[in-house]
């Protein structure tokens, strides 16, 4: 999808305290092989902070550093992966109230780790057609502190959790960044490699719900983990590709390739290596500090770009986010302008 007239104007984040995958491993909550096979050096951990409190100071961060009013804020989409509030809240009023924003359209999305870029492409909607919007605010945020989780190894071999949260405001007039396309689809063929085998409705016979790890192997016993994963690195190279002819770019031209947080193995060999660049033009290398914060983590690393100058105007950058289902995005960003916020 090519794109016309829509800017990120600011960005906002939130991260809290720091904790070493080291030390994980010196506790016995992380395997040291594991560790050191997949490159991650540490999250950060909220404790009892909110993950919907964390997206509130994400978006005044934005919202402090923007030129826009916020009474000109034409809508508000809120993404998320784990846990928000009761069953039956509704994230995005508890955000708008919070801020003190107008009573404006939200959206709540559950696109999983691909939440944010899900949520720009909503927000492209909103502002190039019929509704007009203007400016819209996209938050995430994330507390991977739950009886339910584990950071370390809940989520398999190539994760771990951070807790933190990211804001983005996203106009029609002139900001920091052009949003040249975004593209985005689903393989619908590996929709049960996170599902699992259960049932789908909730039974007290049908006992508690089998984890991530536990599903995944599920799957393996269809489809092995290698056939698996070429499946998913080709779609997710045709999406990024479909996103650099849309923007009439090609992957040379890039200045840095944002993914999600994740084993820097499967970044090299799945994406950076088929586009034919390499990893010292990846965000991996401050992203492995900061843990997998859901759909958070390209607006993390962006803003961390921007923010230190490792990105200039003239940049093109593509982000590039992945979720259960299995989905896929990806976005092409212009740097235009350095904004006053960068140090």
């Amino acid at each position: 999808m090519r794109v016309e007239n829509v800017h990120i104007e600011s960005l906002g984040v939130v991260l809290h305290e720091w904790a070493s995958a080291a030390d994980a491993v010196a506790a016995g909550k992380l395997d040291a092989e594991v560790q050191a096979a997949n490159g991650l050096t540490g999250v950060h951990i909220a404790g009892d902070v909110p993950a919907m409190d964390m997206a509130v100071e994400a978006a005044r961060t934005a919202l402090d550093r923007s030129k826009i009013d916020p009474e000109d804020i034409g809508a508000h989409v809120h993404s998320a992966v784990h846990y928000q509030g009761p069953d039956g809240s509704y994230p995005p009023g508890y955000i708008l109230r919070e801020l003190g924003l107008p009573t404006v359209p939200a959206l709540y999305l559950r696109q999983g780790c691909d939440g944010m870029l899900s949520a720009l492409e909503v927000a492209i909607g909103k502002l190039t057609g019929p509704a007009e919007a203007g400016a819209v605010l996209l938050t995430t945020g994330e507390n991977f502190s739950s009886p339910d989780m584990d950071r370390w190894k809940g989520f398999g071999q190539a994760y771990i959790l951070g807790d933190g949260a990211a804001a983005a405001l996203v106009s029609d007039e002139p900001g920091f960044a052009e949003v040249r396309s975004l593209h985005s689809g689903v393989l619908h063929e590996l929709e049960s490699w996170h599902r699992g085998d259960g049932p789908l409705l909730l039974r007290a016979e049908n006992g508690p719900a089998s984890g991530m790890v536990e599903r995944a192997e599920q799957f393996e016993q269809r489809m092995p983990l290698s056939e698996t994963m070429e499946k998913l690195t080709l779609f997710g190279l045709d999406i990024i590709h479909r996103a650099l002819v849309d923007a009439d770019l090609n992957a040379s031209d890039l200045a840095m390739v944002i993914p999600i947080n994740m084993d820097g193995r499967m970044i090299e060999y799945s994406i950076m290596m088929p586009l034919g660049l390499p990893m010292t033009r990846c965000g991996w290398e401050f992203g492995r500090s900061v843990g997998h914060v859901g759909g958070a983590d390209v607006f993390i690393t962006l803003e961390h770009m921007v923010r230190t100058g490792r990105l200039t105007p003239g940049d093109n950058v593509v982000l590039f986010s992945q979720a259960p289902g299995w989905l896929c995005s990806a976005a092409v960003l212009t740097i235009t302008e350095r904004p006053a916020w960068a140090e």
